[in-house]
């Protein structure tokens, strides 16, 4: 009885252990897998110590304009690099540490070490010293997450060419730093490298950056970018990166004017993601995969019963909360509730760059495509009482509805906590809202949440304030 639980899972980030914690709840005796720390990348290397590094980067840059607010400092502010870090691994430590305590307060057995996938819904777990102990359950759930992608041409060596995890824990801060990629790691690390007072260029391969974004919103962080200092040099790609005997970087890309050598301290790879599904166990088992990701069904079981996956390994947005509410999805549908397919039409995205981008539904672009008469509002927070008020006036909140009905398509947010404003429009594309009911719901005033409000008033003749 001791190795026998009623469902196993492996893999202790956001999907794994909301997953665990809610199999708990159910009533299930649940064992959850986790071969280094507890929280996964998104608490330990990803989601948390990234903000952790971005408060500090926007006080650094809250002090150096105090002055926009009457306020006088005496000294100039001065950023201690590693000071910075070492909050963010502190903050990174206590969040994982906080998943421990849910562990133990859901008596969910925790099990250090390597799994393996066996048939006959059994997992072998190997721990640090090489010991194998093997566990069984009817319900296995994959949540093993992803790793930072490396390109063939330009191979990681963790010490100036390197991914999202040595980003986090530069001993030294560079002078120069090259991004490839502009999604949400490339740009709130280039966003924070900038700010700490390091000279960033980004090398995006497509023809702007943060190129799933509305396309108003890629112009708008790009020029806010570059007032910045922050160089974007898009339809371009790094062809290859080569030492100096000095120790820095020389990085050879391609652009539609031609080839062109830049000199960098370090090169941050920020192109994306690599499953961990190699080494798992999914042959020896029969588990089907496809373009490296495990296929599932609309609950997450693969093509074997009995095992399942959730988060990064399956098709789908590679985010935090999509994995919880996968991981819940799954849970309740082994628990035998009337659990839901997860609307993966209505996720919110989010960057936390400054200014922050959020989004849901489709970008102008995409209902066109996809055959919609549009209506379309626009407000700049340059026109926001509160925005003005907090000097933070760059960005706008941009609307699109289908004409014919009302429906409400997508939201694409630029601006000061935008992130926090989005959940207003996933809940308001939840409930079916019309733009109608939109309008005549009141805001308050003086409020960034506004905007919101303003932007339907817009795409509907209505606008008041621009």
């Amino acid at each position: 009885m001791e190795n026998n639980y009623d469902i196993i899972i492996i893999g202790a980030g956001p999907g794994g252990y909301v997953a665990a914690i809610r199999a708990a709840q159910l009533g299930l005796r649940t064992a959850i897998i986790e071969k280094e720390n507890m929280g996964g990348v998104c608490l330990n290397w990803g989601c948390i110590p990234t903000k952790a590094l971005l408060k500090s980067a926007s006080v650094y840059e809250y002090l150096h304009h105090a002055s926009d607010y009457g306020i006088t400092v005496n000294t100039d502010a001065e950023a201690d690099f590693s000071k910075v870090i070492e909050r963010s691994r502190g903050v990174a430590s206590a969040m994982s540490r906080g998943i421990d305590f849910l562990m133990k307060k859901n008596k969910i057995d925790v099990i250090m070490g390597l799994a393996c996938l066996l048939p006959d819904h059994k997992v072998e777990v190997t721990d640090v010293e090489g010991a194998k102990k093997t566990f069984t359950a009817p319900h296995i759930i994959i949540a093993t997450g992803a790793h930072s992608r490396s390109l063939p041409s330009i191979p990681q060596n963790g010490r100036n060419i390197i991914g999202y995890r040595e980003a986090l824990t530069l001993k030294k801060q560079p002078k120069n730093m090259v991004v490839i990629g502009s999604g949400a790691i490339g740009t709130e690390m280039a966003y924070f490298y900038n700010a700490m007072g390091t000279q960033v260029t980004i090398v995006e391969f497509l023809p702007a950056i943060v190129p799933v974004e509305d396309a108003d919103v890629s112009k708008e962080i790009e020029r806010i970018f570059r007032k910045r200092g922050i160089k974007s040099m898009t339809s371009s790609s790094v062809e290859k990166v080569t030492e100096n005997t000095d120790g820095t970087l020389t990085v050879y890309v391609s652009t539609p004017k031609g080839a062109v050598e830049l000199s960098s301290d370090v090169v941050l790879c920020a192109v994306g993601i690599k499953t961990n599904i190699e080494g798992i166990g999914l042959e020896n088992v029969g588990i089907k995969t496809e373009k490296d990701k495990i296929k599932t069904d609309s609950f997450y079981q693969t093509n074997v019963e009995g095992y399942y996956a959730i988060g990064d390994v399956v098709g789908g947005p590679s985010l935090a909360h999509v994995a919880s509410a996968e991981g819940i999805i799954a849970v309740e549908k082994i628990a035998g509730l009337d659990a839901q397919p997860l609307d993966y039409g209505n996720i919110p995205g989010a960057i936390y760059t400054t200014p922050q981008i959020a989004s849901v539904g489709m970008t102008e672009k995409k209902a066109l495509e996809a055959g919609y008469e549009i209506k379309v509002g626009k407000f700049p927070f340059s026109a926001s009482g509160k925005a003005k008020a907090a000097g933070t006036s760059e960005g706008f909140v941009k609307v699109i509805f289908d004409a014919k009905y009302g429906e409400l398509l997508g939201v694409h947010m630029i601006g000061d906590n935008v992130t926090e404003m989005i959940a207003e429009a996933v809940l308001a594309r939840k409930g079916e809202l019309t733009a109608e009911e939109i309008l005549h719901t009141v805001h308050p005033h003086p409020t960034m949440s506004e905007a919101f409000m303003e932007a339907v008033e817009a795409a509907y003749d209505h606008a008041i304030h621009i």
